[in-house]
């Protein structure tokens, strides 16, 4: 029970009381009962109206604190839309860079970037954009090492070319619940390759194709990591 409903719940027994009612069963109170004494009942009315004006009081402070409760939520709510628009592109410090630690074994792009974004600290507190594995496939495309090709399910997956291949860029069958895909997997060279021209990566406009039977869908350029 709040304290607004206690108040009510003591003001009805006080207002039957000031009538000439018993509270606890409804029943008039007998003539000559001390509690119908009209003195009484004058301080029962009393007591009733100070009731009321605490009421008044509590709901008018229950009110002002909604108010500025749903301001201040409302302001936070803003500022975080703000925030968010106006993040920044990622990027790394140089001493942050030269603190990736690279794998002998391959990686996939989206383990890359987990990485790389993990070098950048708490990006909410930087207010950065993250990192994403798409800039890594779109610029190892535009350079020609990789590219896509139908798969054994009639859909386009990403492989390396033969420029790729030479660089060691490699791909693997993998079975996630009875479905076969493919993923592209990047040595220690590559990823070397990669942190070395990590601006140009992040400066890389990622292609947002409408679905053909050249461009992946969503589904499948995520599975691949790109």
């Amino acid at each position: 029970m709040t304290e607004l409903e206690k108040i009510a719940y003591a003001k009805s027994f006080i207002d039957q009381l000031a009538n000439g009612i018993n509270p606890l069963d409804g029943t008039p109170i007998p003539e000559g009962e001390v509690a119908n004494n009209v003195r009484l009942s004058r301080c029962f009315f009393y007591v009733s109206d100070l009731l009321r004006q605490m009421m008044e009081i509590e709901n008018g402070r229950i009110a002002t604190m909604n108010a500025i409760f749903e301001k201040r939520d409302t302001k936070v709510y803003c500022e975080s839309k703000e925030k968010k628009r106006r993040r920044v592109p990622f990027s790394l410090t140089p001493e942050e860079a030269e603190a990736f630690v690279y794998s002998e074994q391959p990686l996939s792009a989206t383990a890359i970037t987990r990485k790389i974004n993990a070098l950048a600290g708490d990006l909410r507190e930087r207010n950065m954009e993250r990192f994403t594995h798409r800039k890594i496939n779109q610029w190892m495309l535009n350079l020609g090492l990789l590219e896509w090709r139908t798969w054994e399910t009639g859909k386009p997956r990403l492989f390396p070319t033969a420029e790729g291949e030479a660089m060691g860029v490699a791909w693997v069958v993998w079975e996630n619940y009875g479905r076969r895909t493919t993923v592209v997997l990047y040595p220690e060279s590559v990823q070397r390759f990669i942190m070395d021209n990590l601006d140009a990566v992040l400066a890389t406009e990622v292609k947002k194709n409408k679905r053909s039977s050249q461009t992946p869908d969503a589904e499948e350029a995520e599975e691949q990591g790109i």
